[in-house]
């Protein structure tokens, strides 16, 4: 934020950022994660990680519960207010809410694409991760069924984006929540050939200064896959 409670544009190096209370982030590196440390870059906004080892079983720690009752990252305090959120498609609207800002041209469209992220993005290519990458060969009617719903639902965003730079016309909130998923395309067994739309959508926003920031929250792990050429 500046001086007048308007969050900055998310393109302020940290430490030229005015000291305001910050937010608290408990977080991992994992695409929700990244939803919320690219957010906060995006606008701007001083905060705090906290890391959360998932594969440690950090989560189910009493401290965390009380942010988290559903034992899953991301969650923020904000020390402005004292609010304390978990799920991050909730955190990504309150954090819209507080600066205005990524509504994107339309904000129920910005919505709409937010909940399909939620509802369907990120369950189905987590599940997709799970049997494709981390379970390959264990179950294979499981592998079929997600490496199809993966690749419809990269049609899904094809289409949309074959007619727009951003899913809700310009930059949004929901291509904040999207973007960290499609981060992990080489888990997902997805020929790009199929998805040039998608493709270019992906690589501008990997080109963004705030997202190259928040992709390494709380610490890094790789760099941010690019398709090859």
């Amino acid at each position: 934020m500046d001086a007048t409670g308007i969050c900055n544009s998310g393109r302020i190096p940290a430490d030229r950022r005015i000291e305001l209370p910050m937010i608290d982030l408990y977080t991992w590196p994992t695409p929700n994660g990244r939803k919320i440390s690219i957010a906060l870059e995006e606008f701007g906004l001083d905060y705090e990680a906290h890391a959360v080892n998932i594969g440690d079983d950090e989560q189910f720690k009493p401290e965390f519960l009380a942010l988290s009752p559903n034992n899953k990252i991301p969650a923020i305090v904000d020390r402005e207010t004292g609010r304390s959120l978990m799920e991050s498609g909730a955190i990504l609207l309150y954090l819209a809410e507080k600066c205005d800002r990524f509504w994107g041209e339309d904000r129920w469209e910005t919505i709409e694409w937010l909940m399909l992220q939620m509802g369907g993005i990120g369950p189905m290519l987590g599940q997709a991760h799970h049997f494709l990458r981390f379970n390959a060969g264990a179950a294979p009617y499981a592998e079929a069924r997600y490496a199809q719903e993966a690749a419809r639902l990269y049609g899904v965003l094809e289409r949309r984006l074959s007619s727009r730079e951003y899913l809700s016309g310009s930059y949004s909130i929901a291509d904040m929540a999207t973007w960290p998923w499609i981060s992990r395309y080489e888990w997902q067994r997805i020929d790009w050939l199929e998805y040039p739309s998608l493709r270019a959508w992906y690589l501008r926003i990997a080109q963004r200064d705030a997202v190259q920031r928040g992709y390494d929250v709380p610490q890094f792990v790789n760099p941010i896959p690019l398709p090859e050429d």
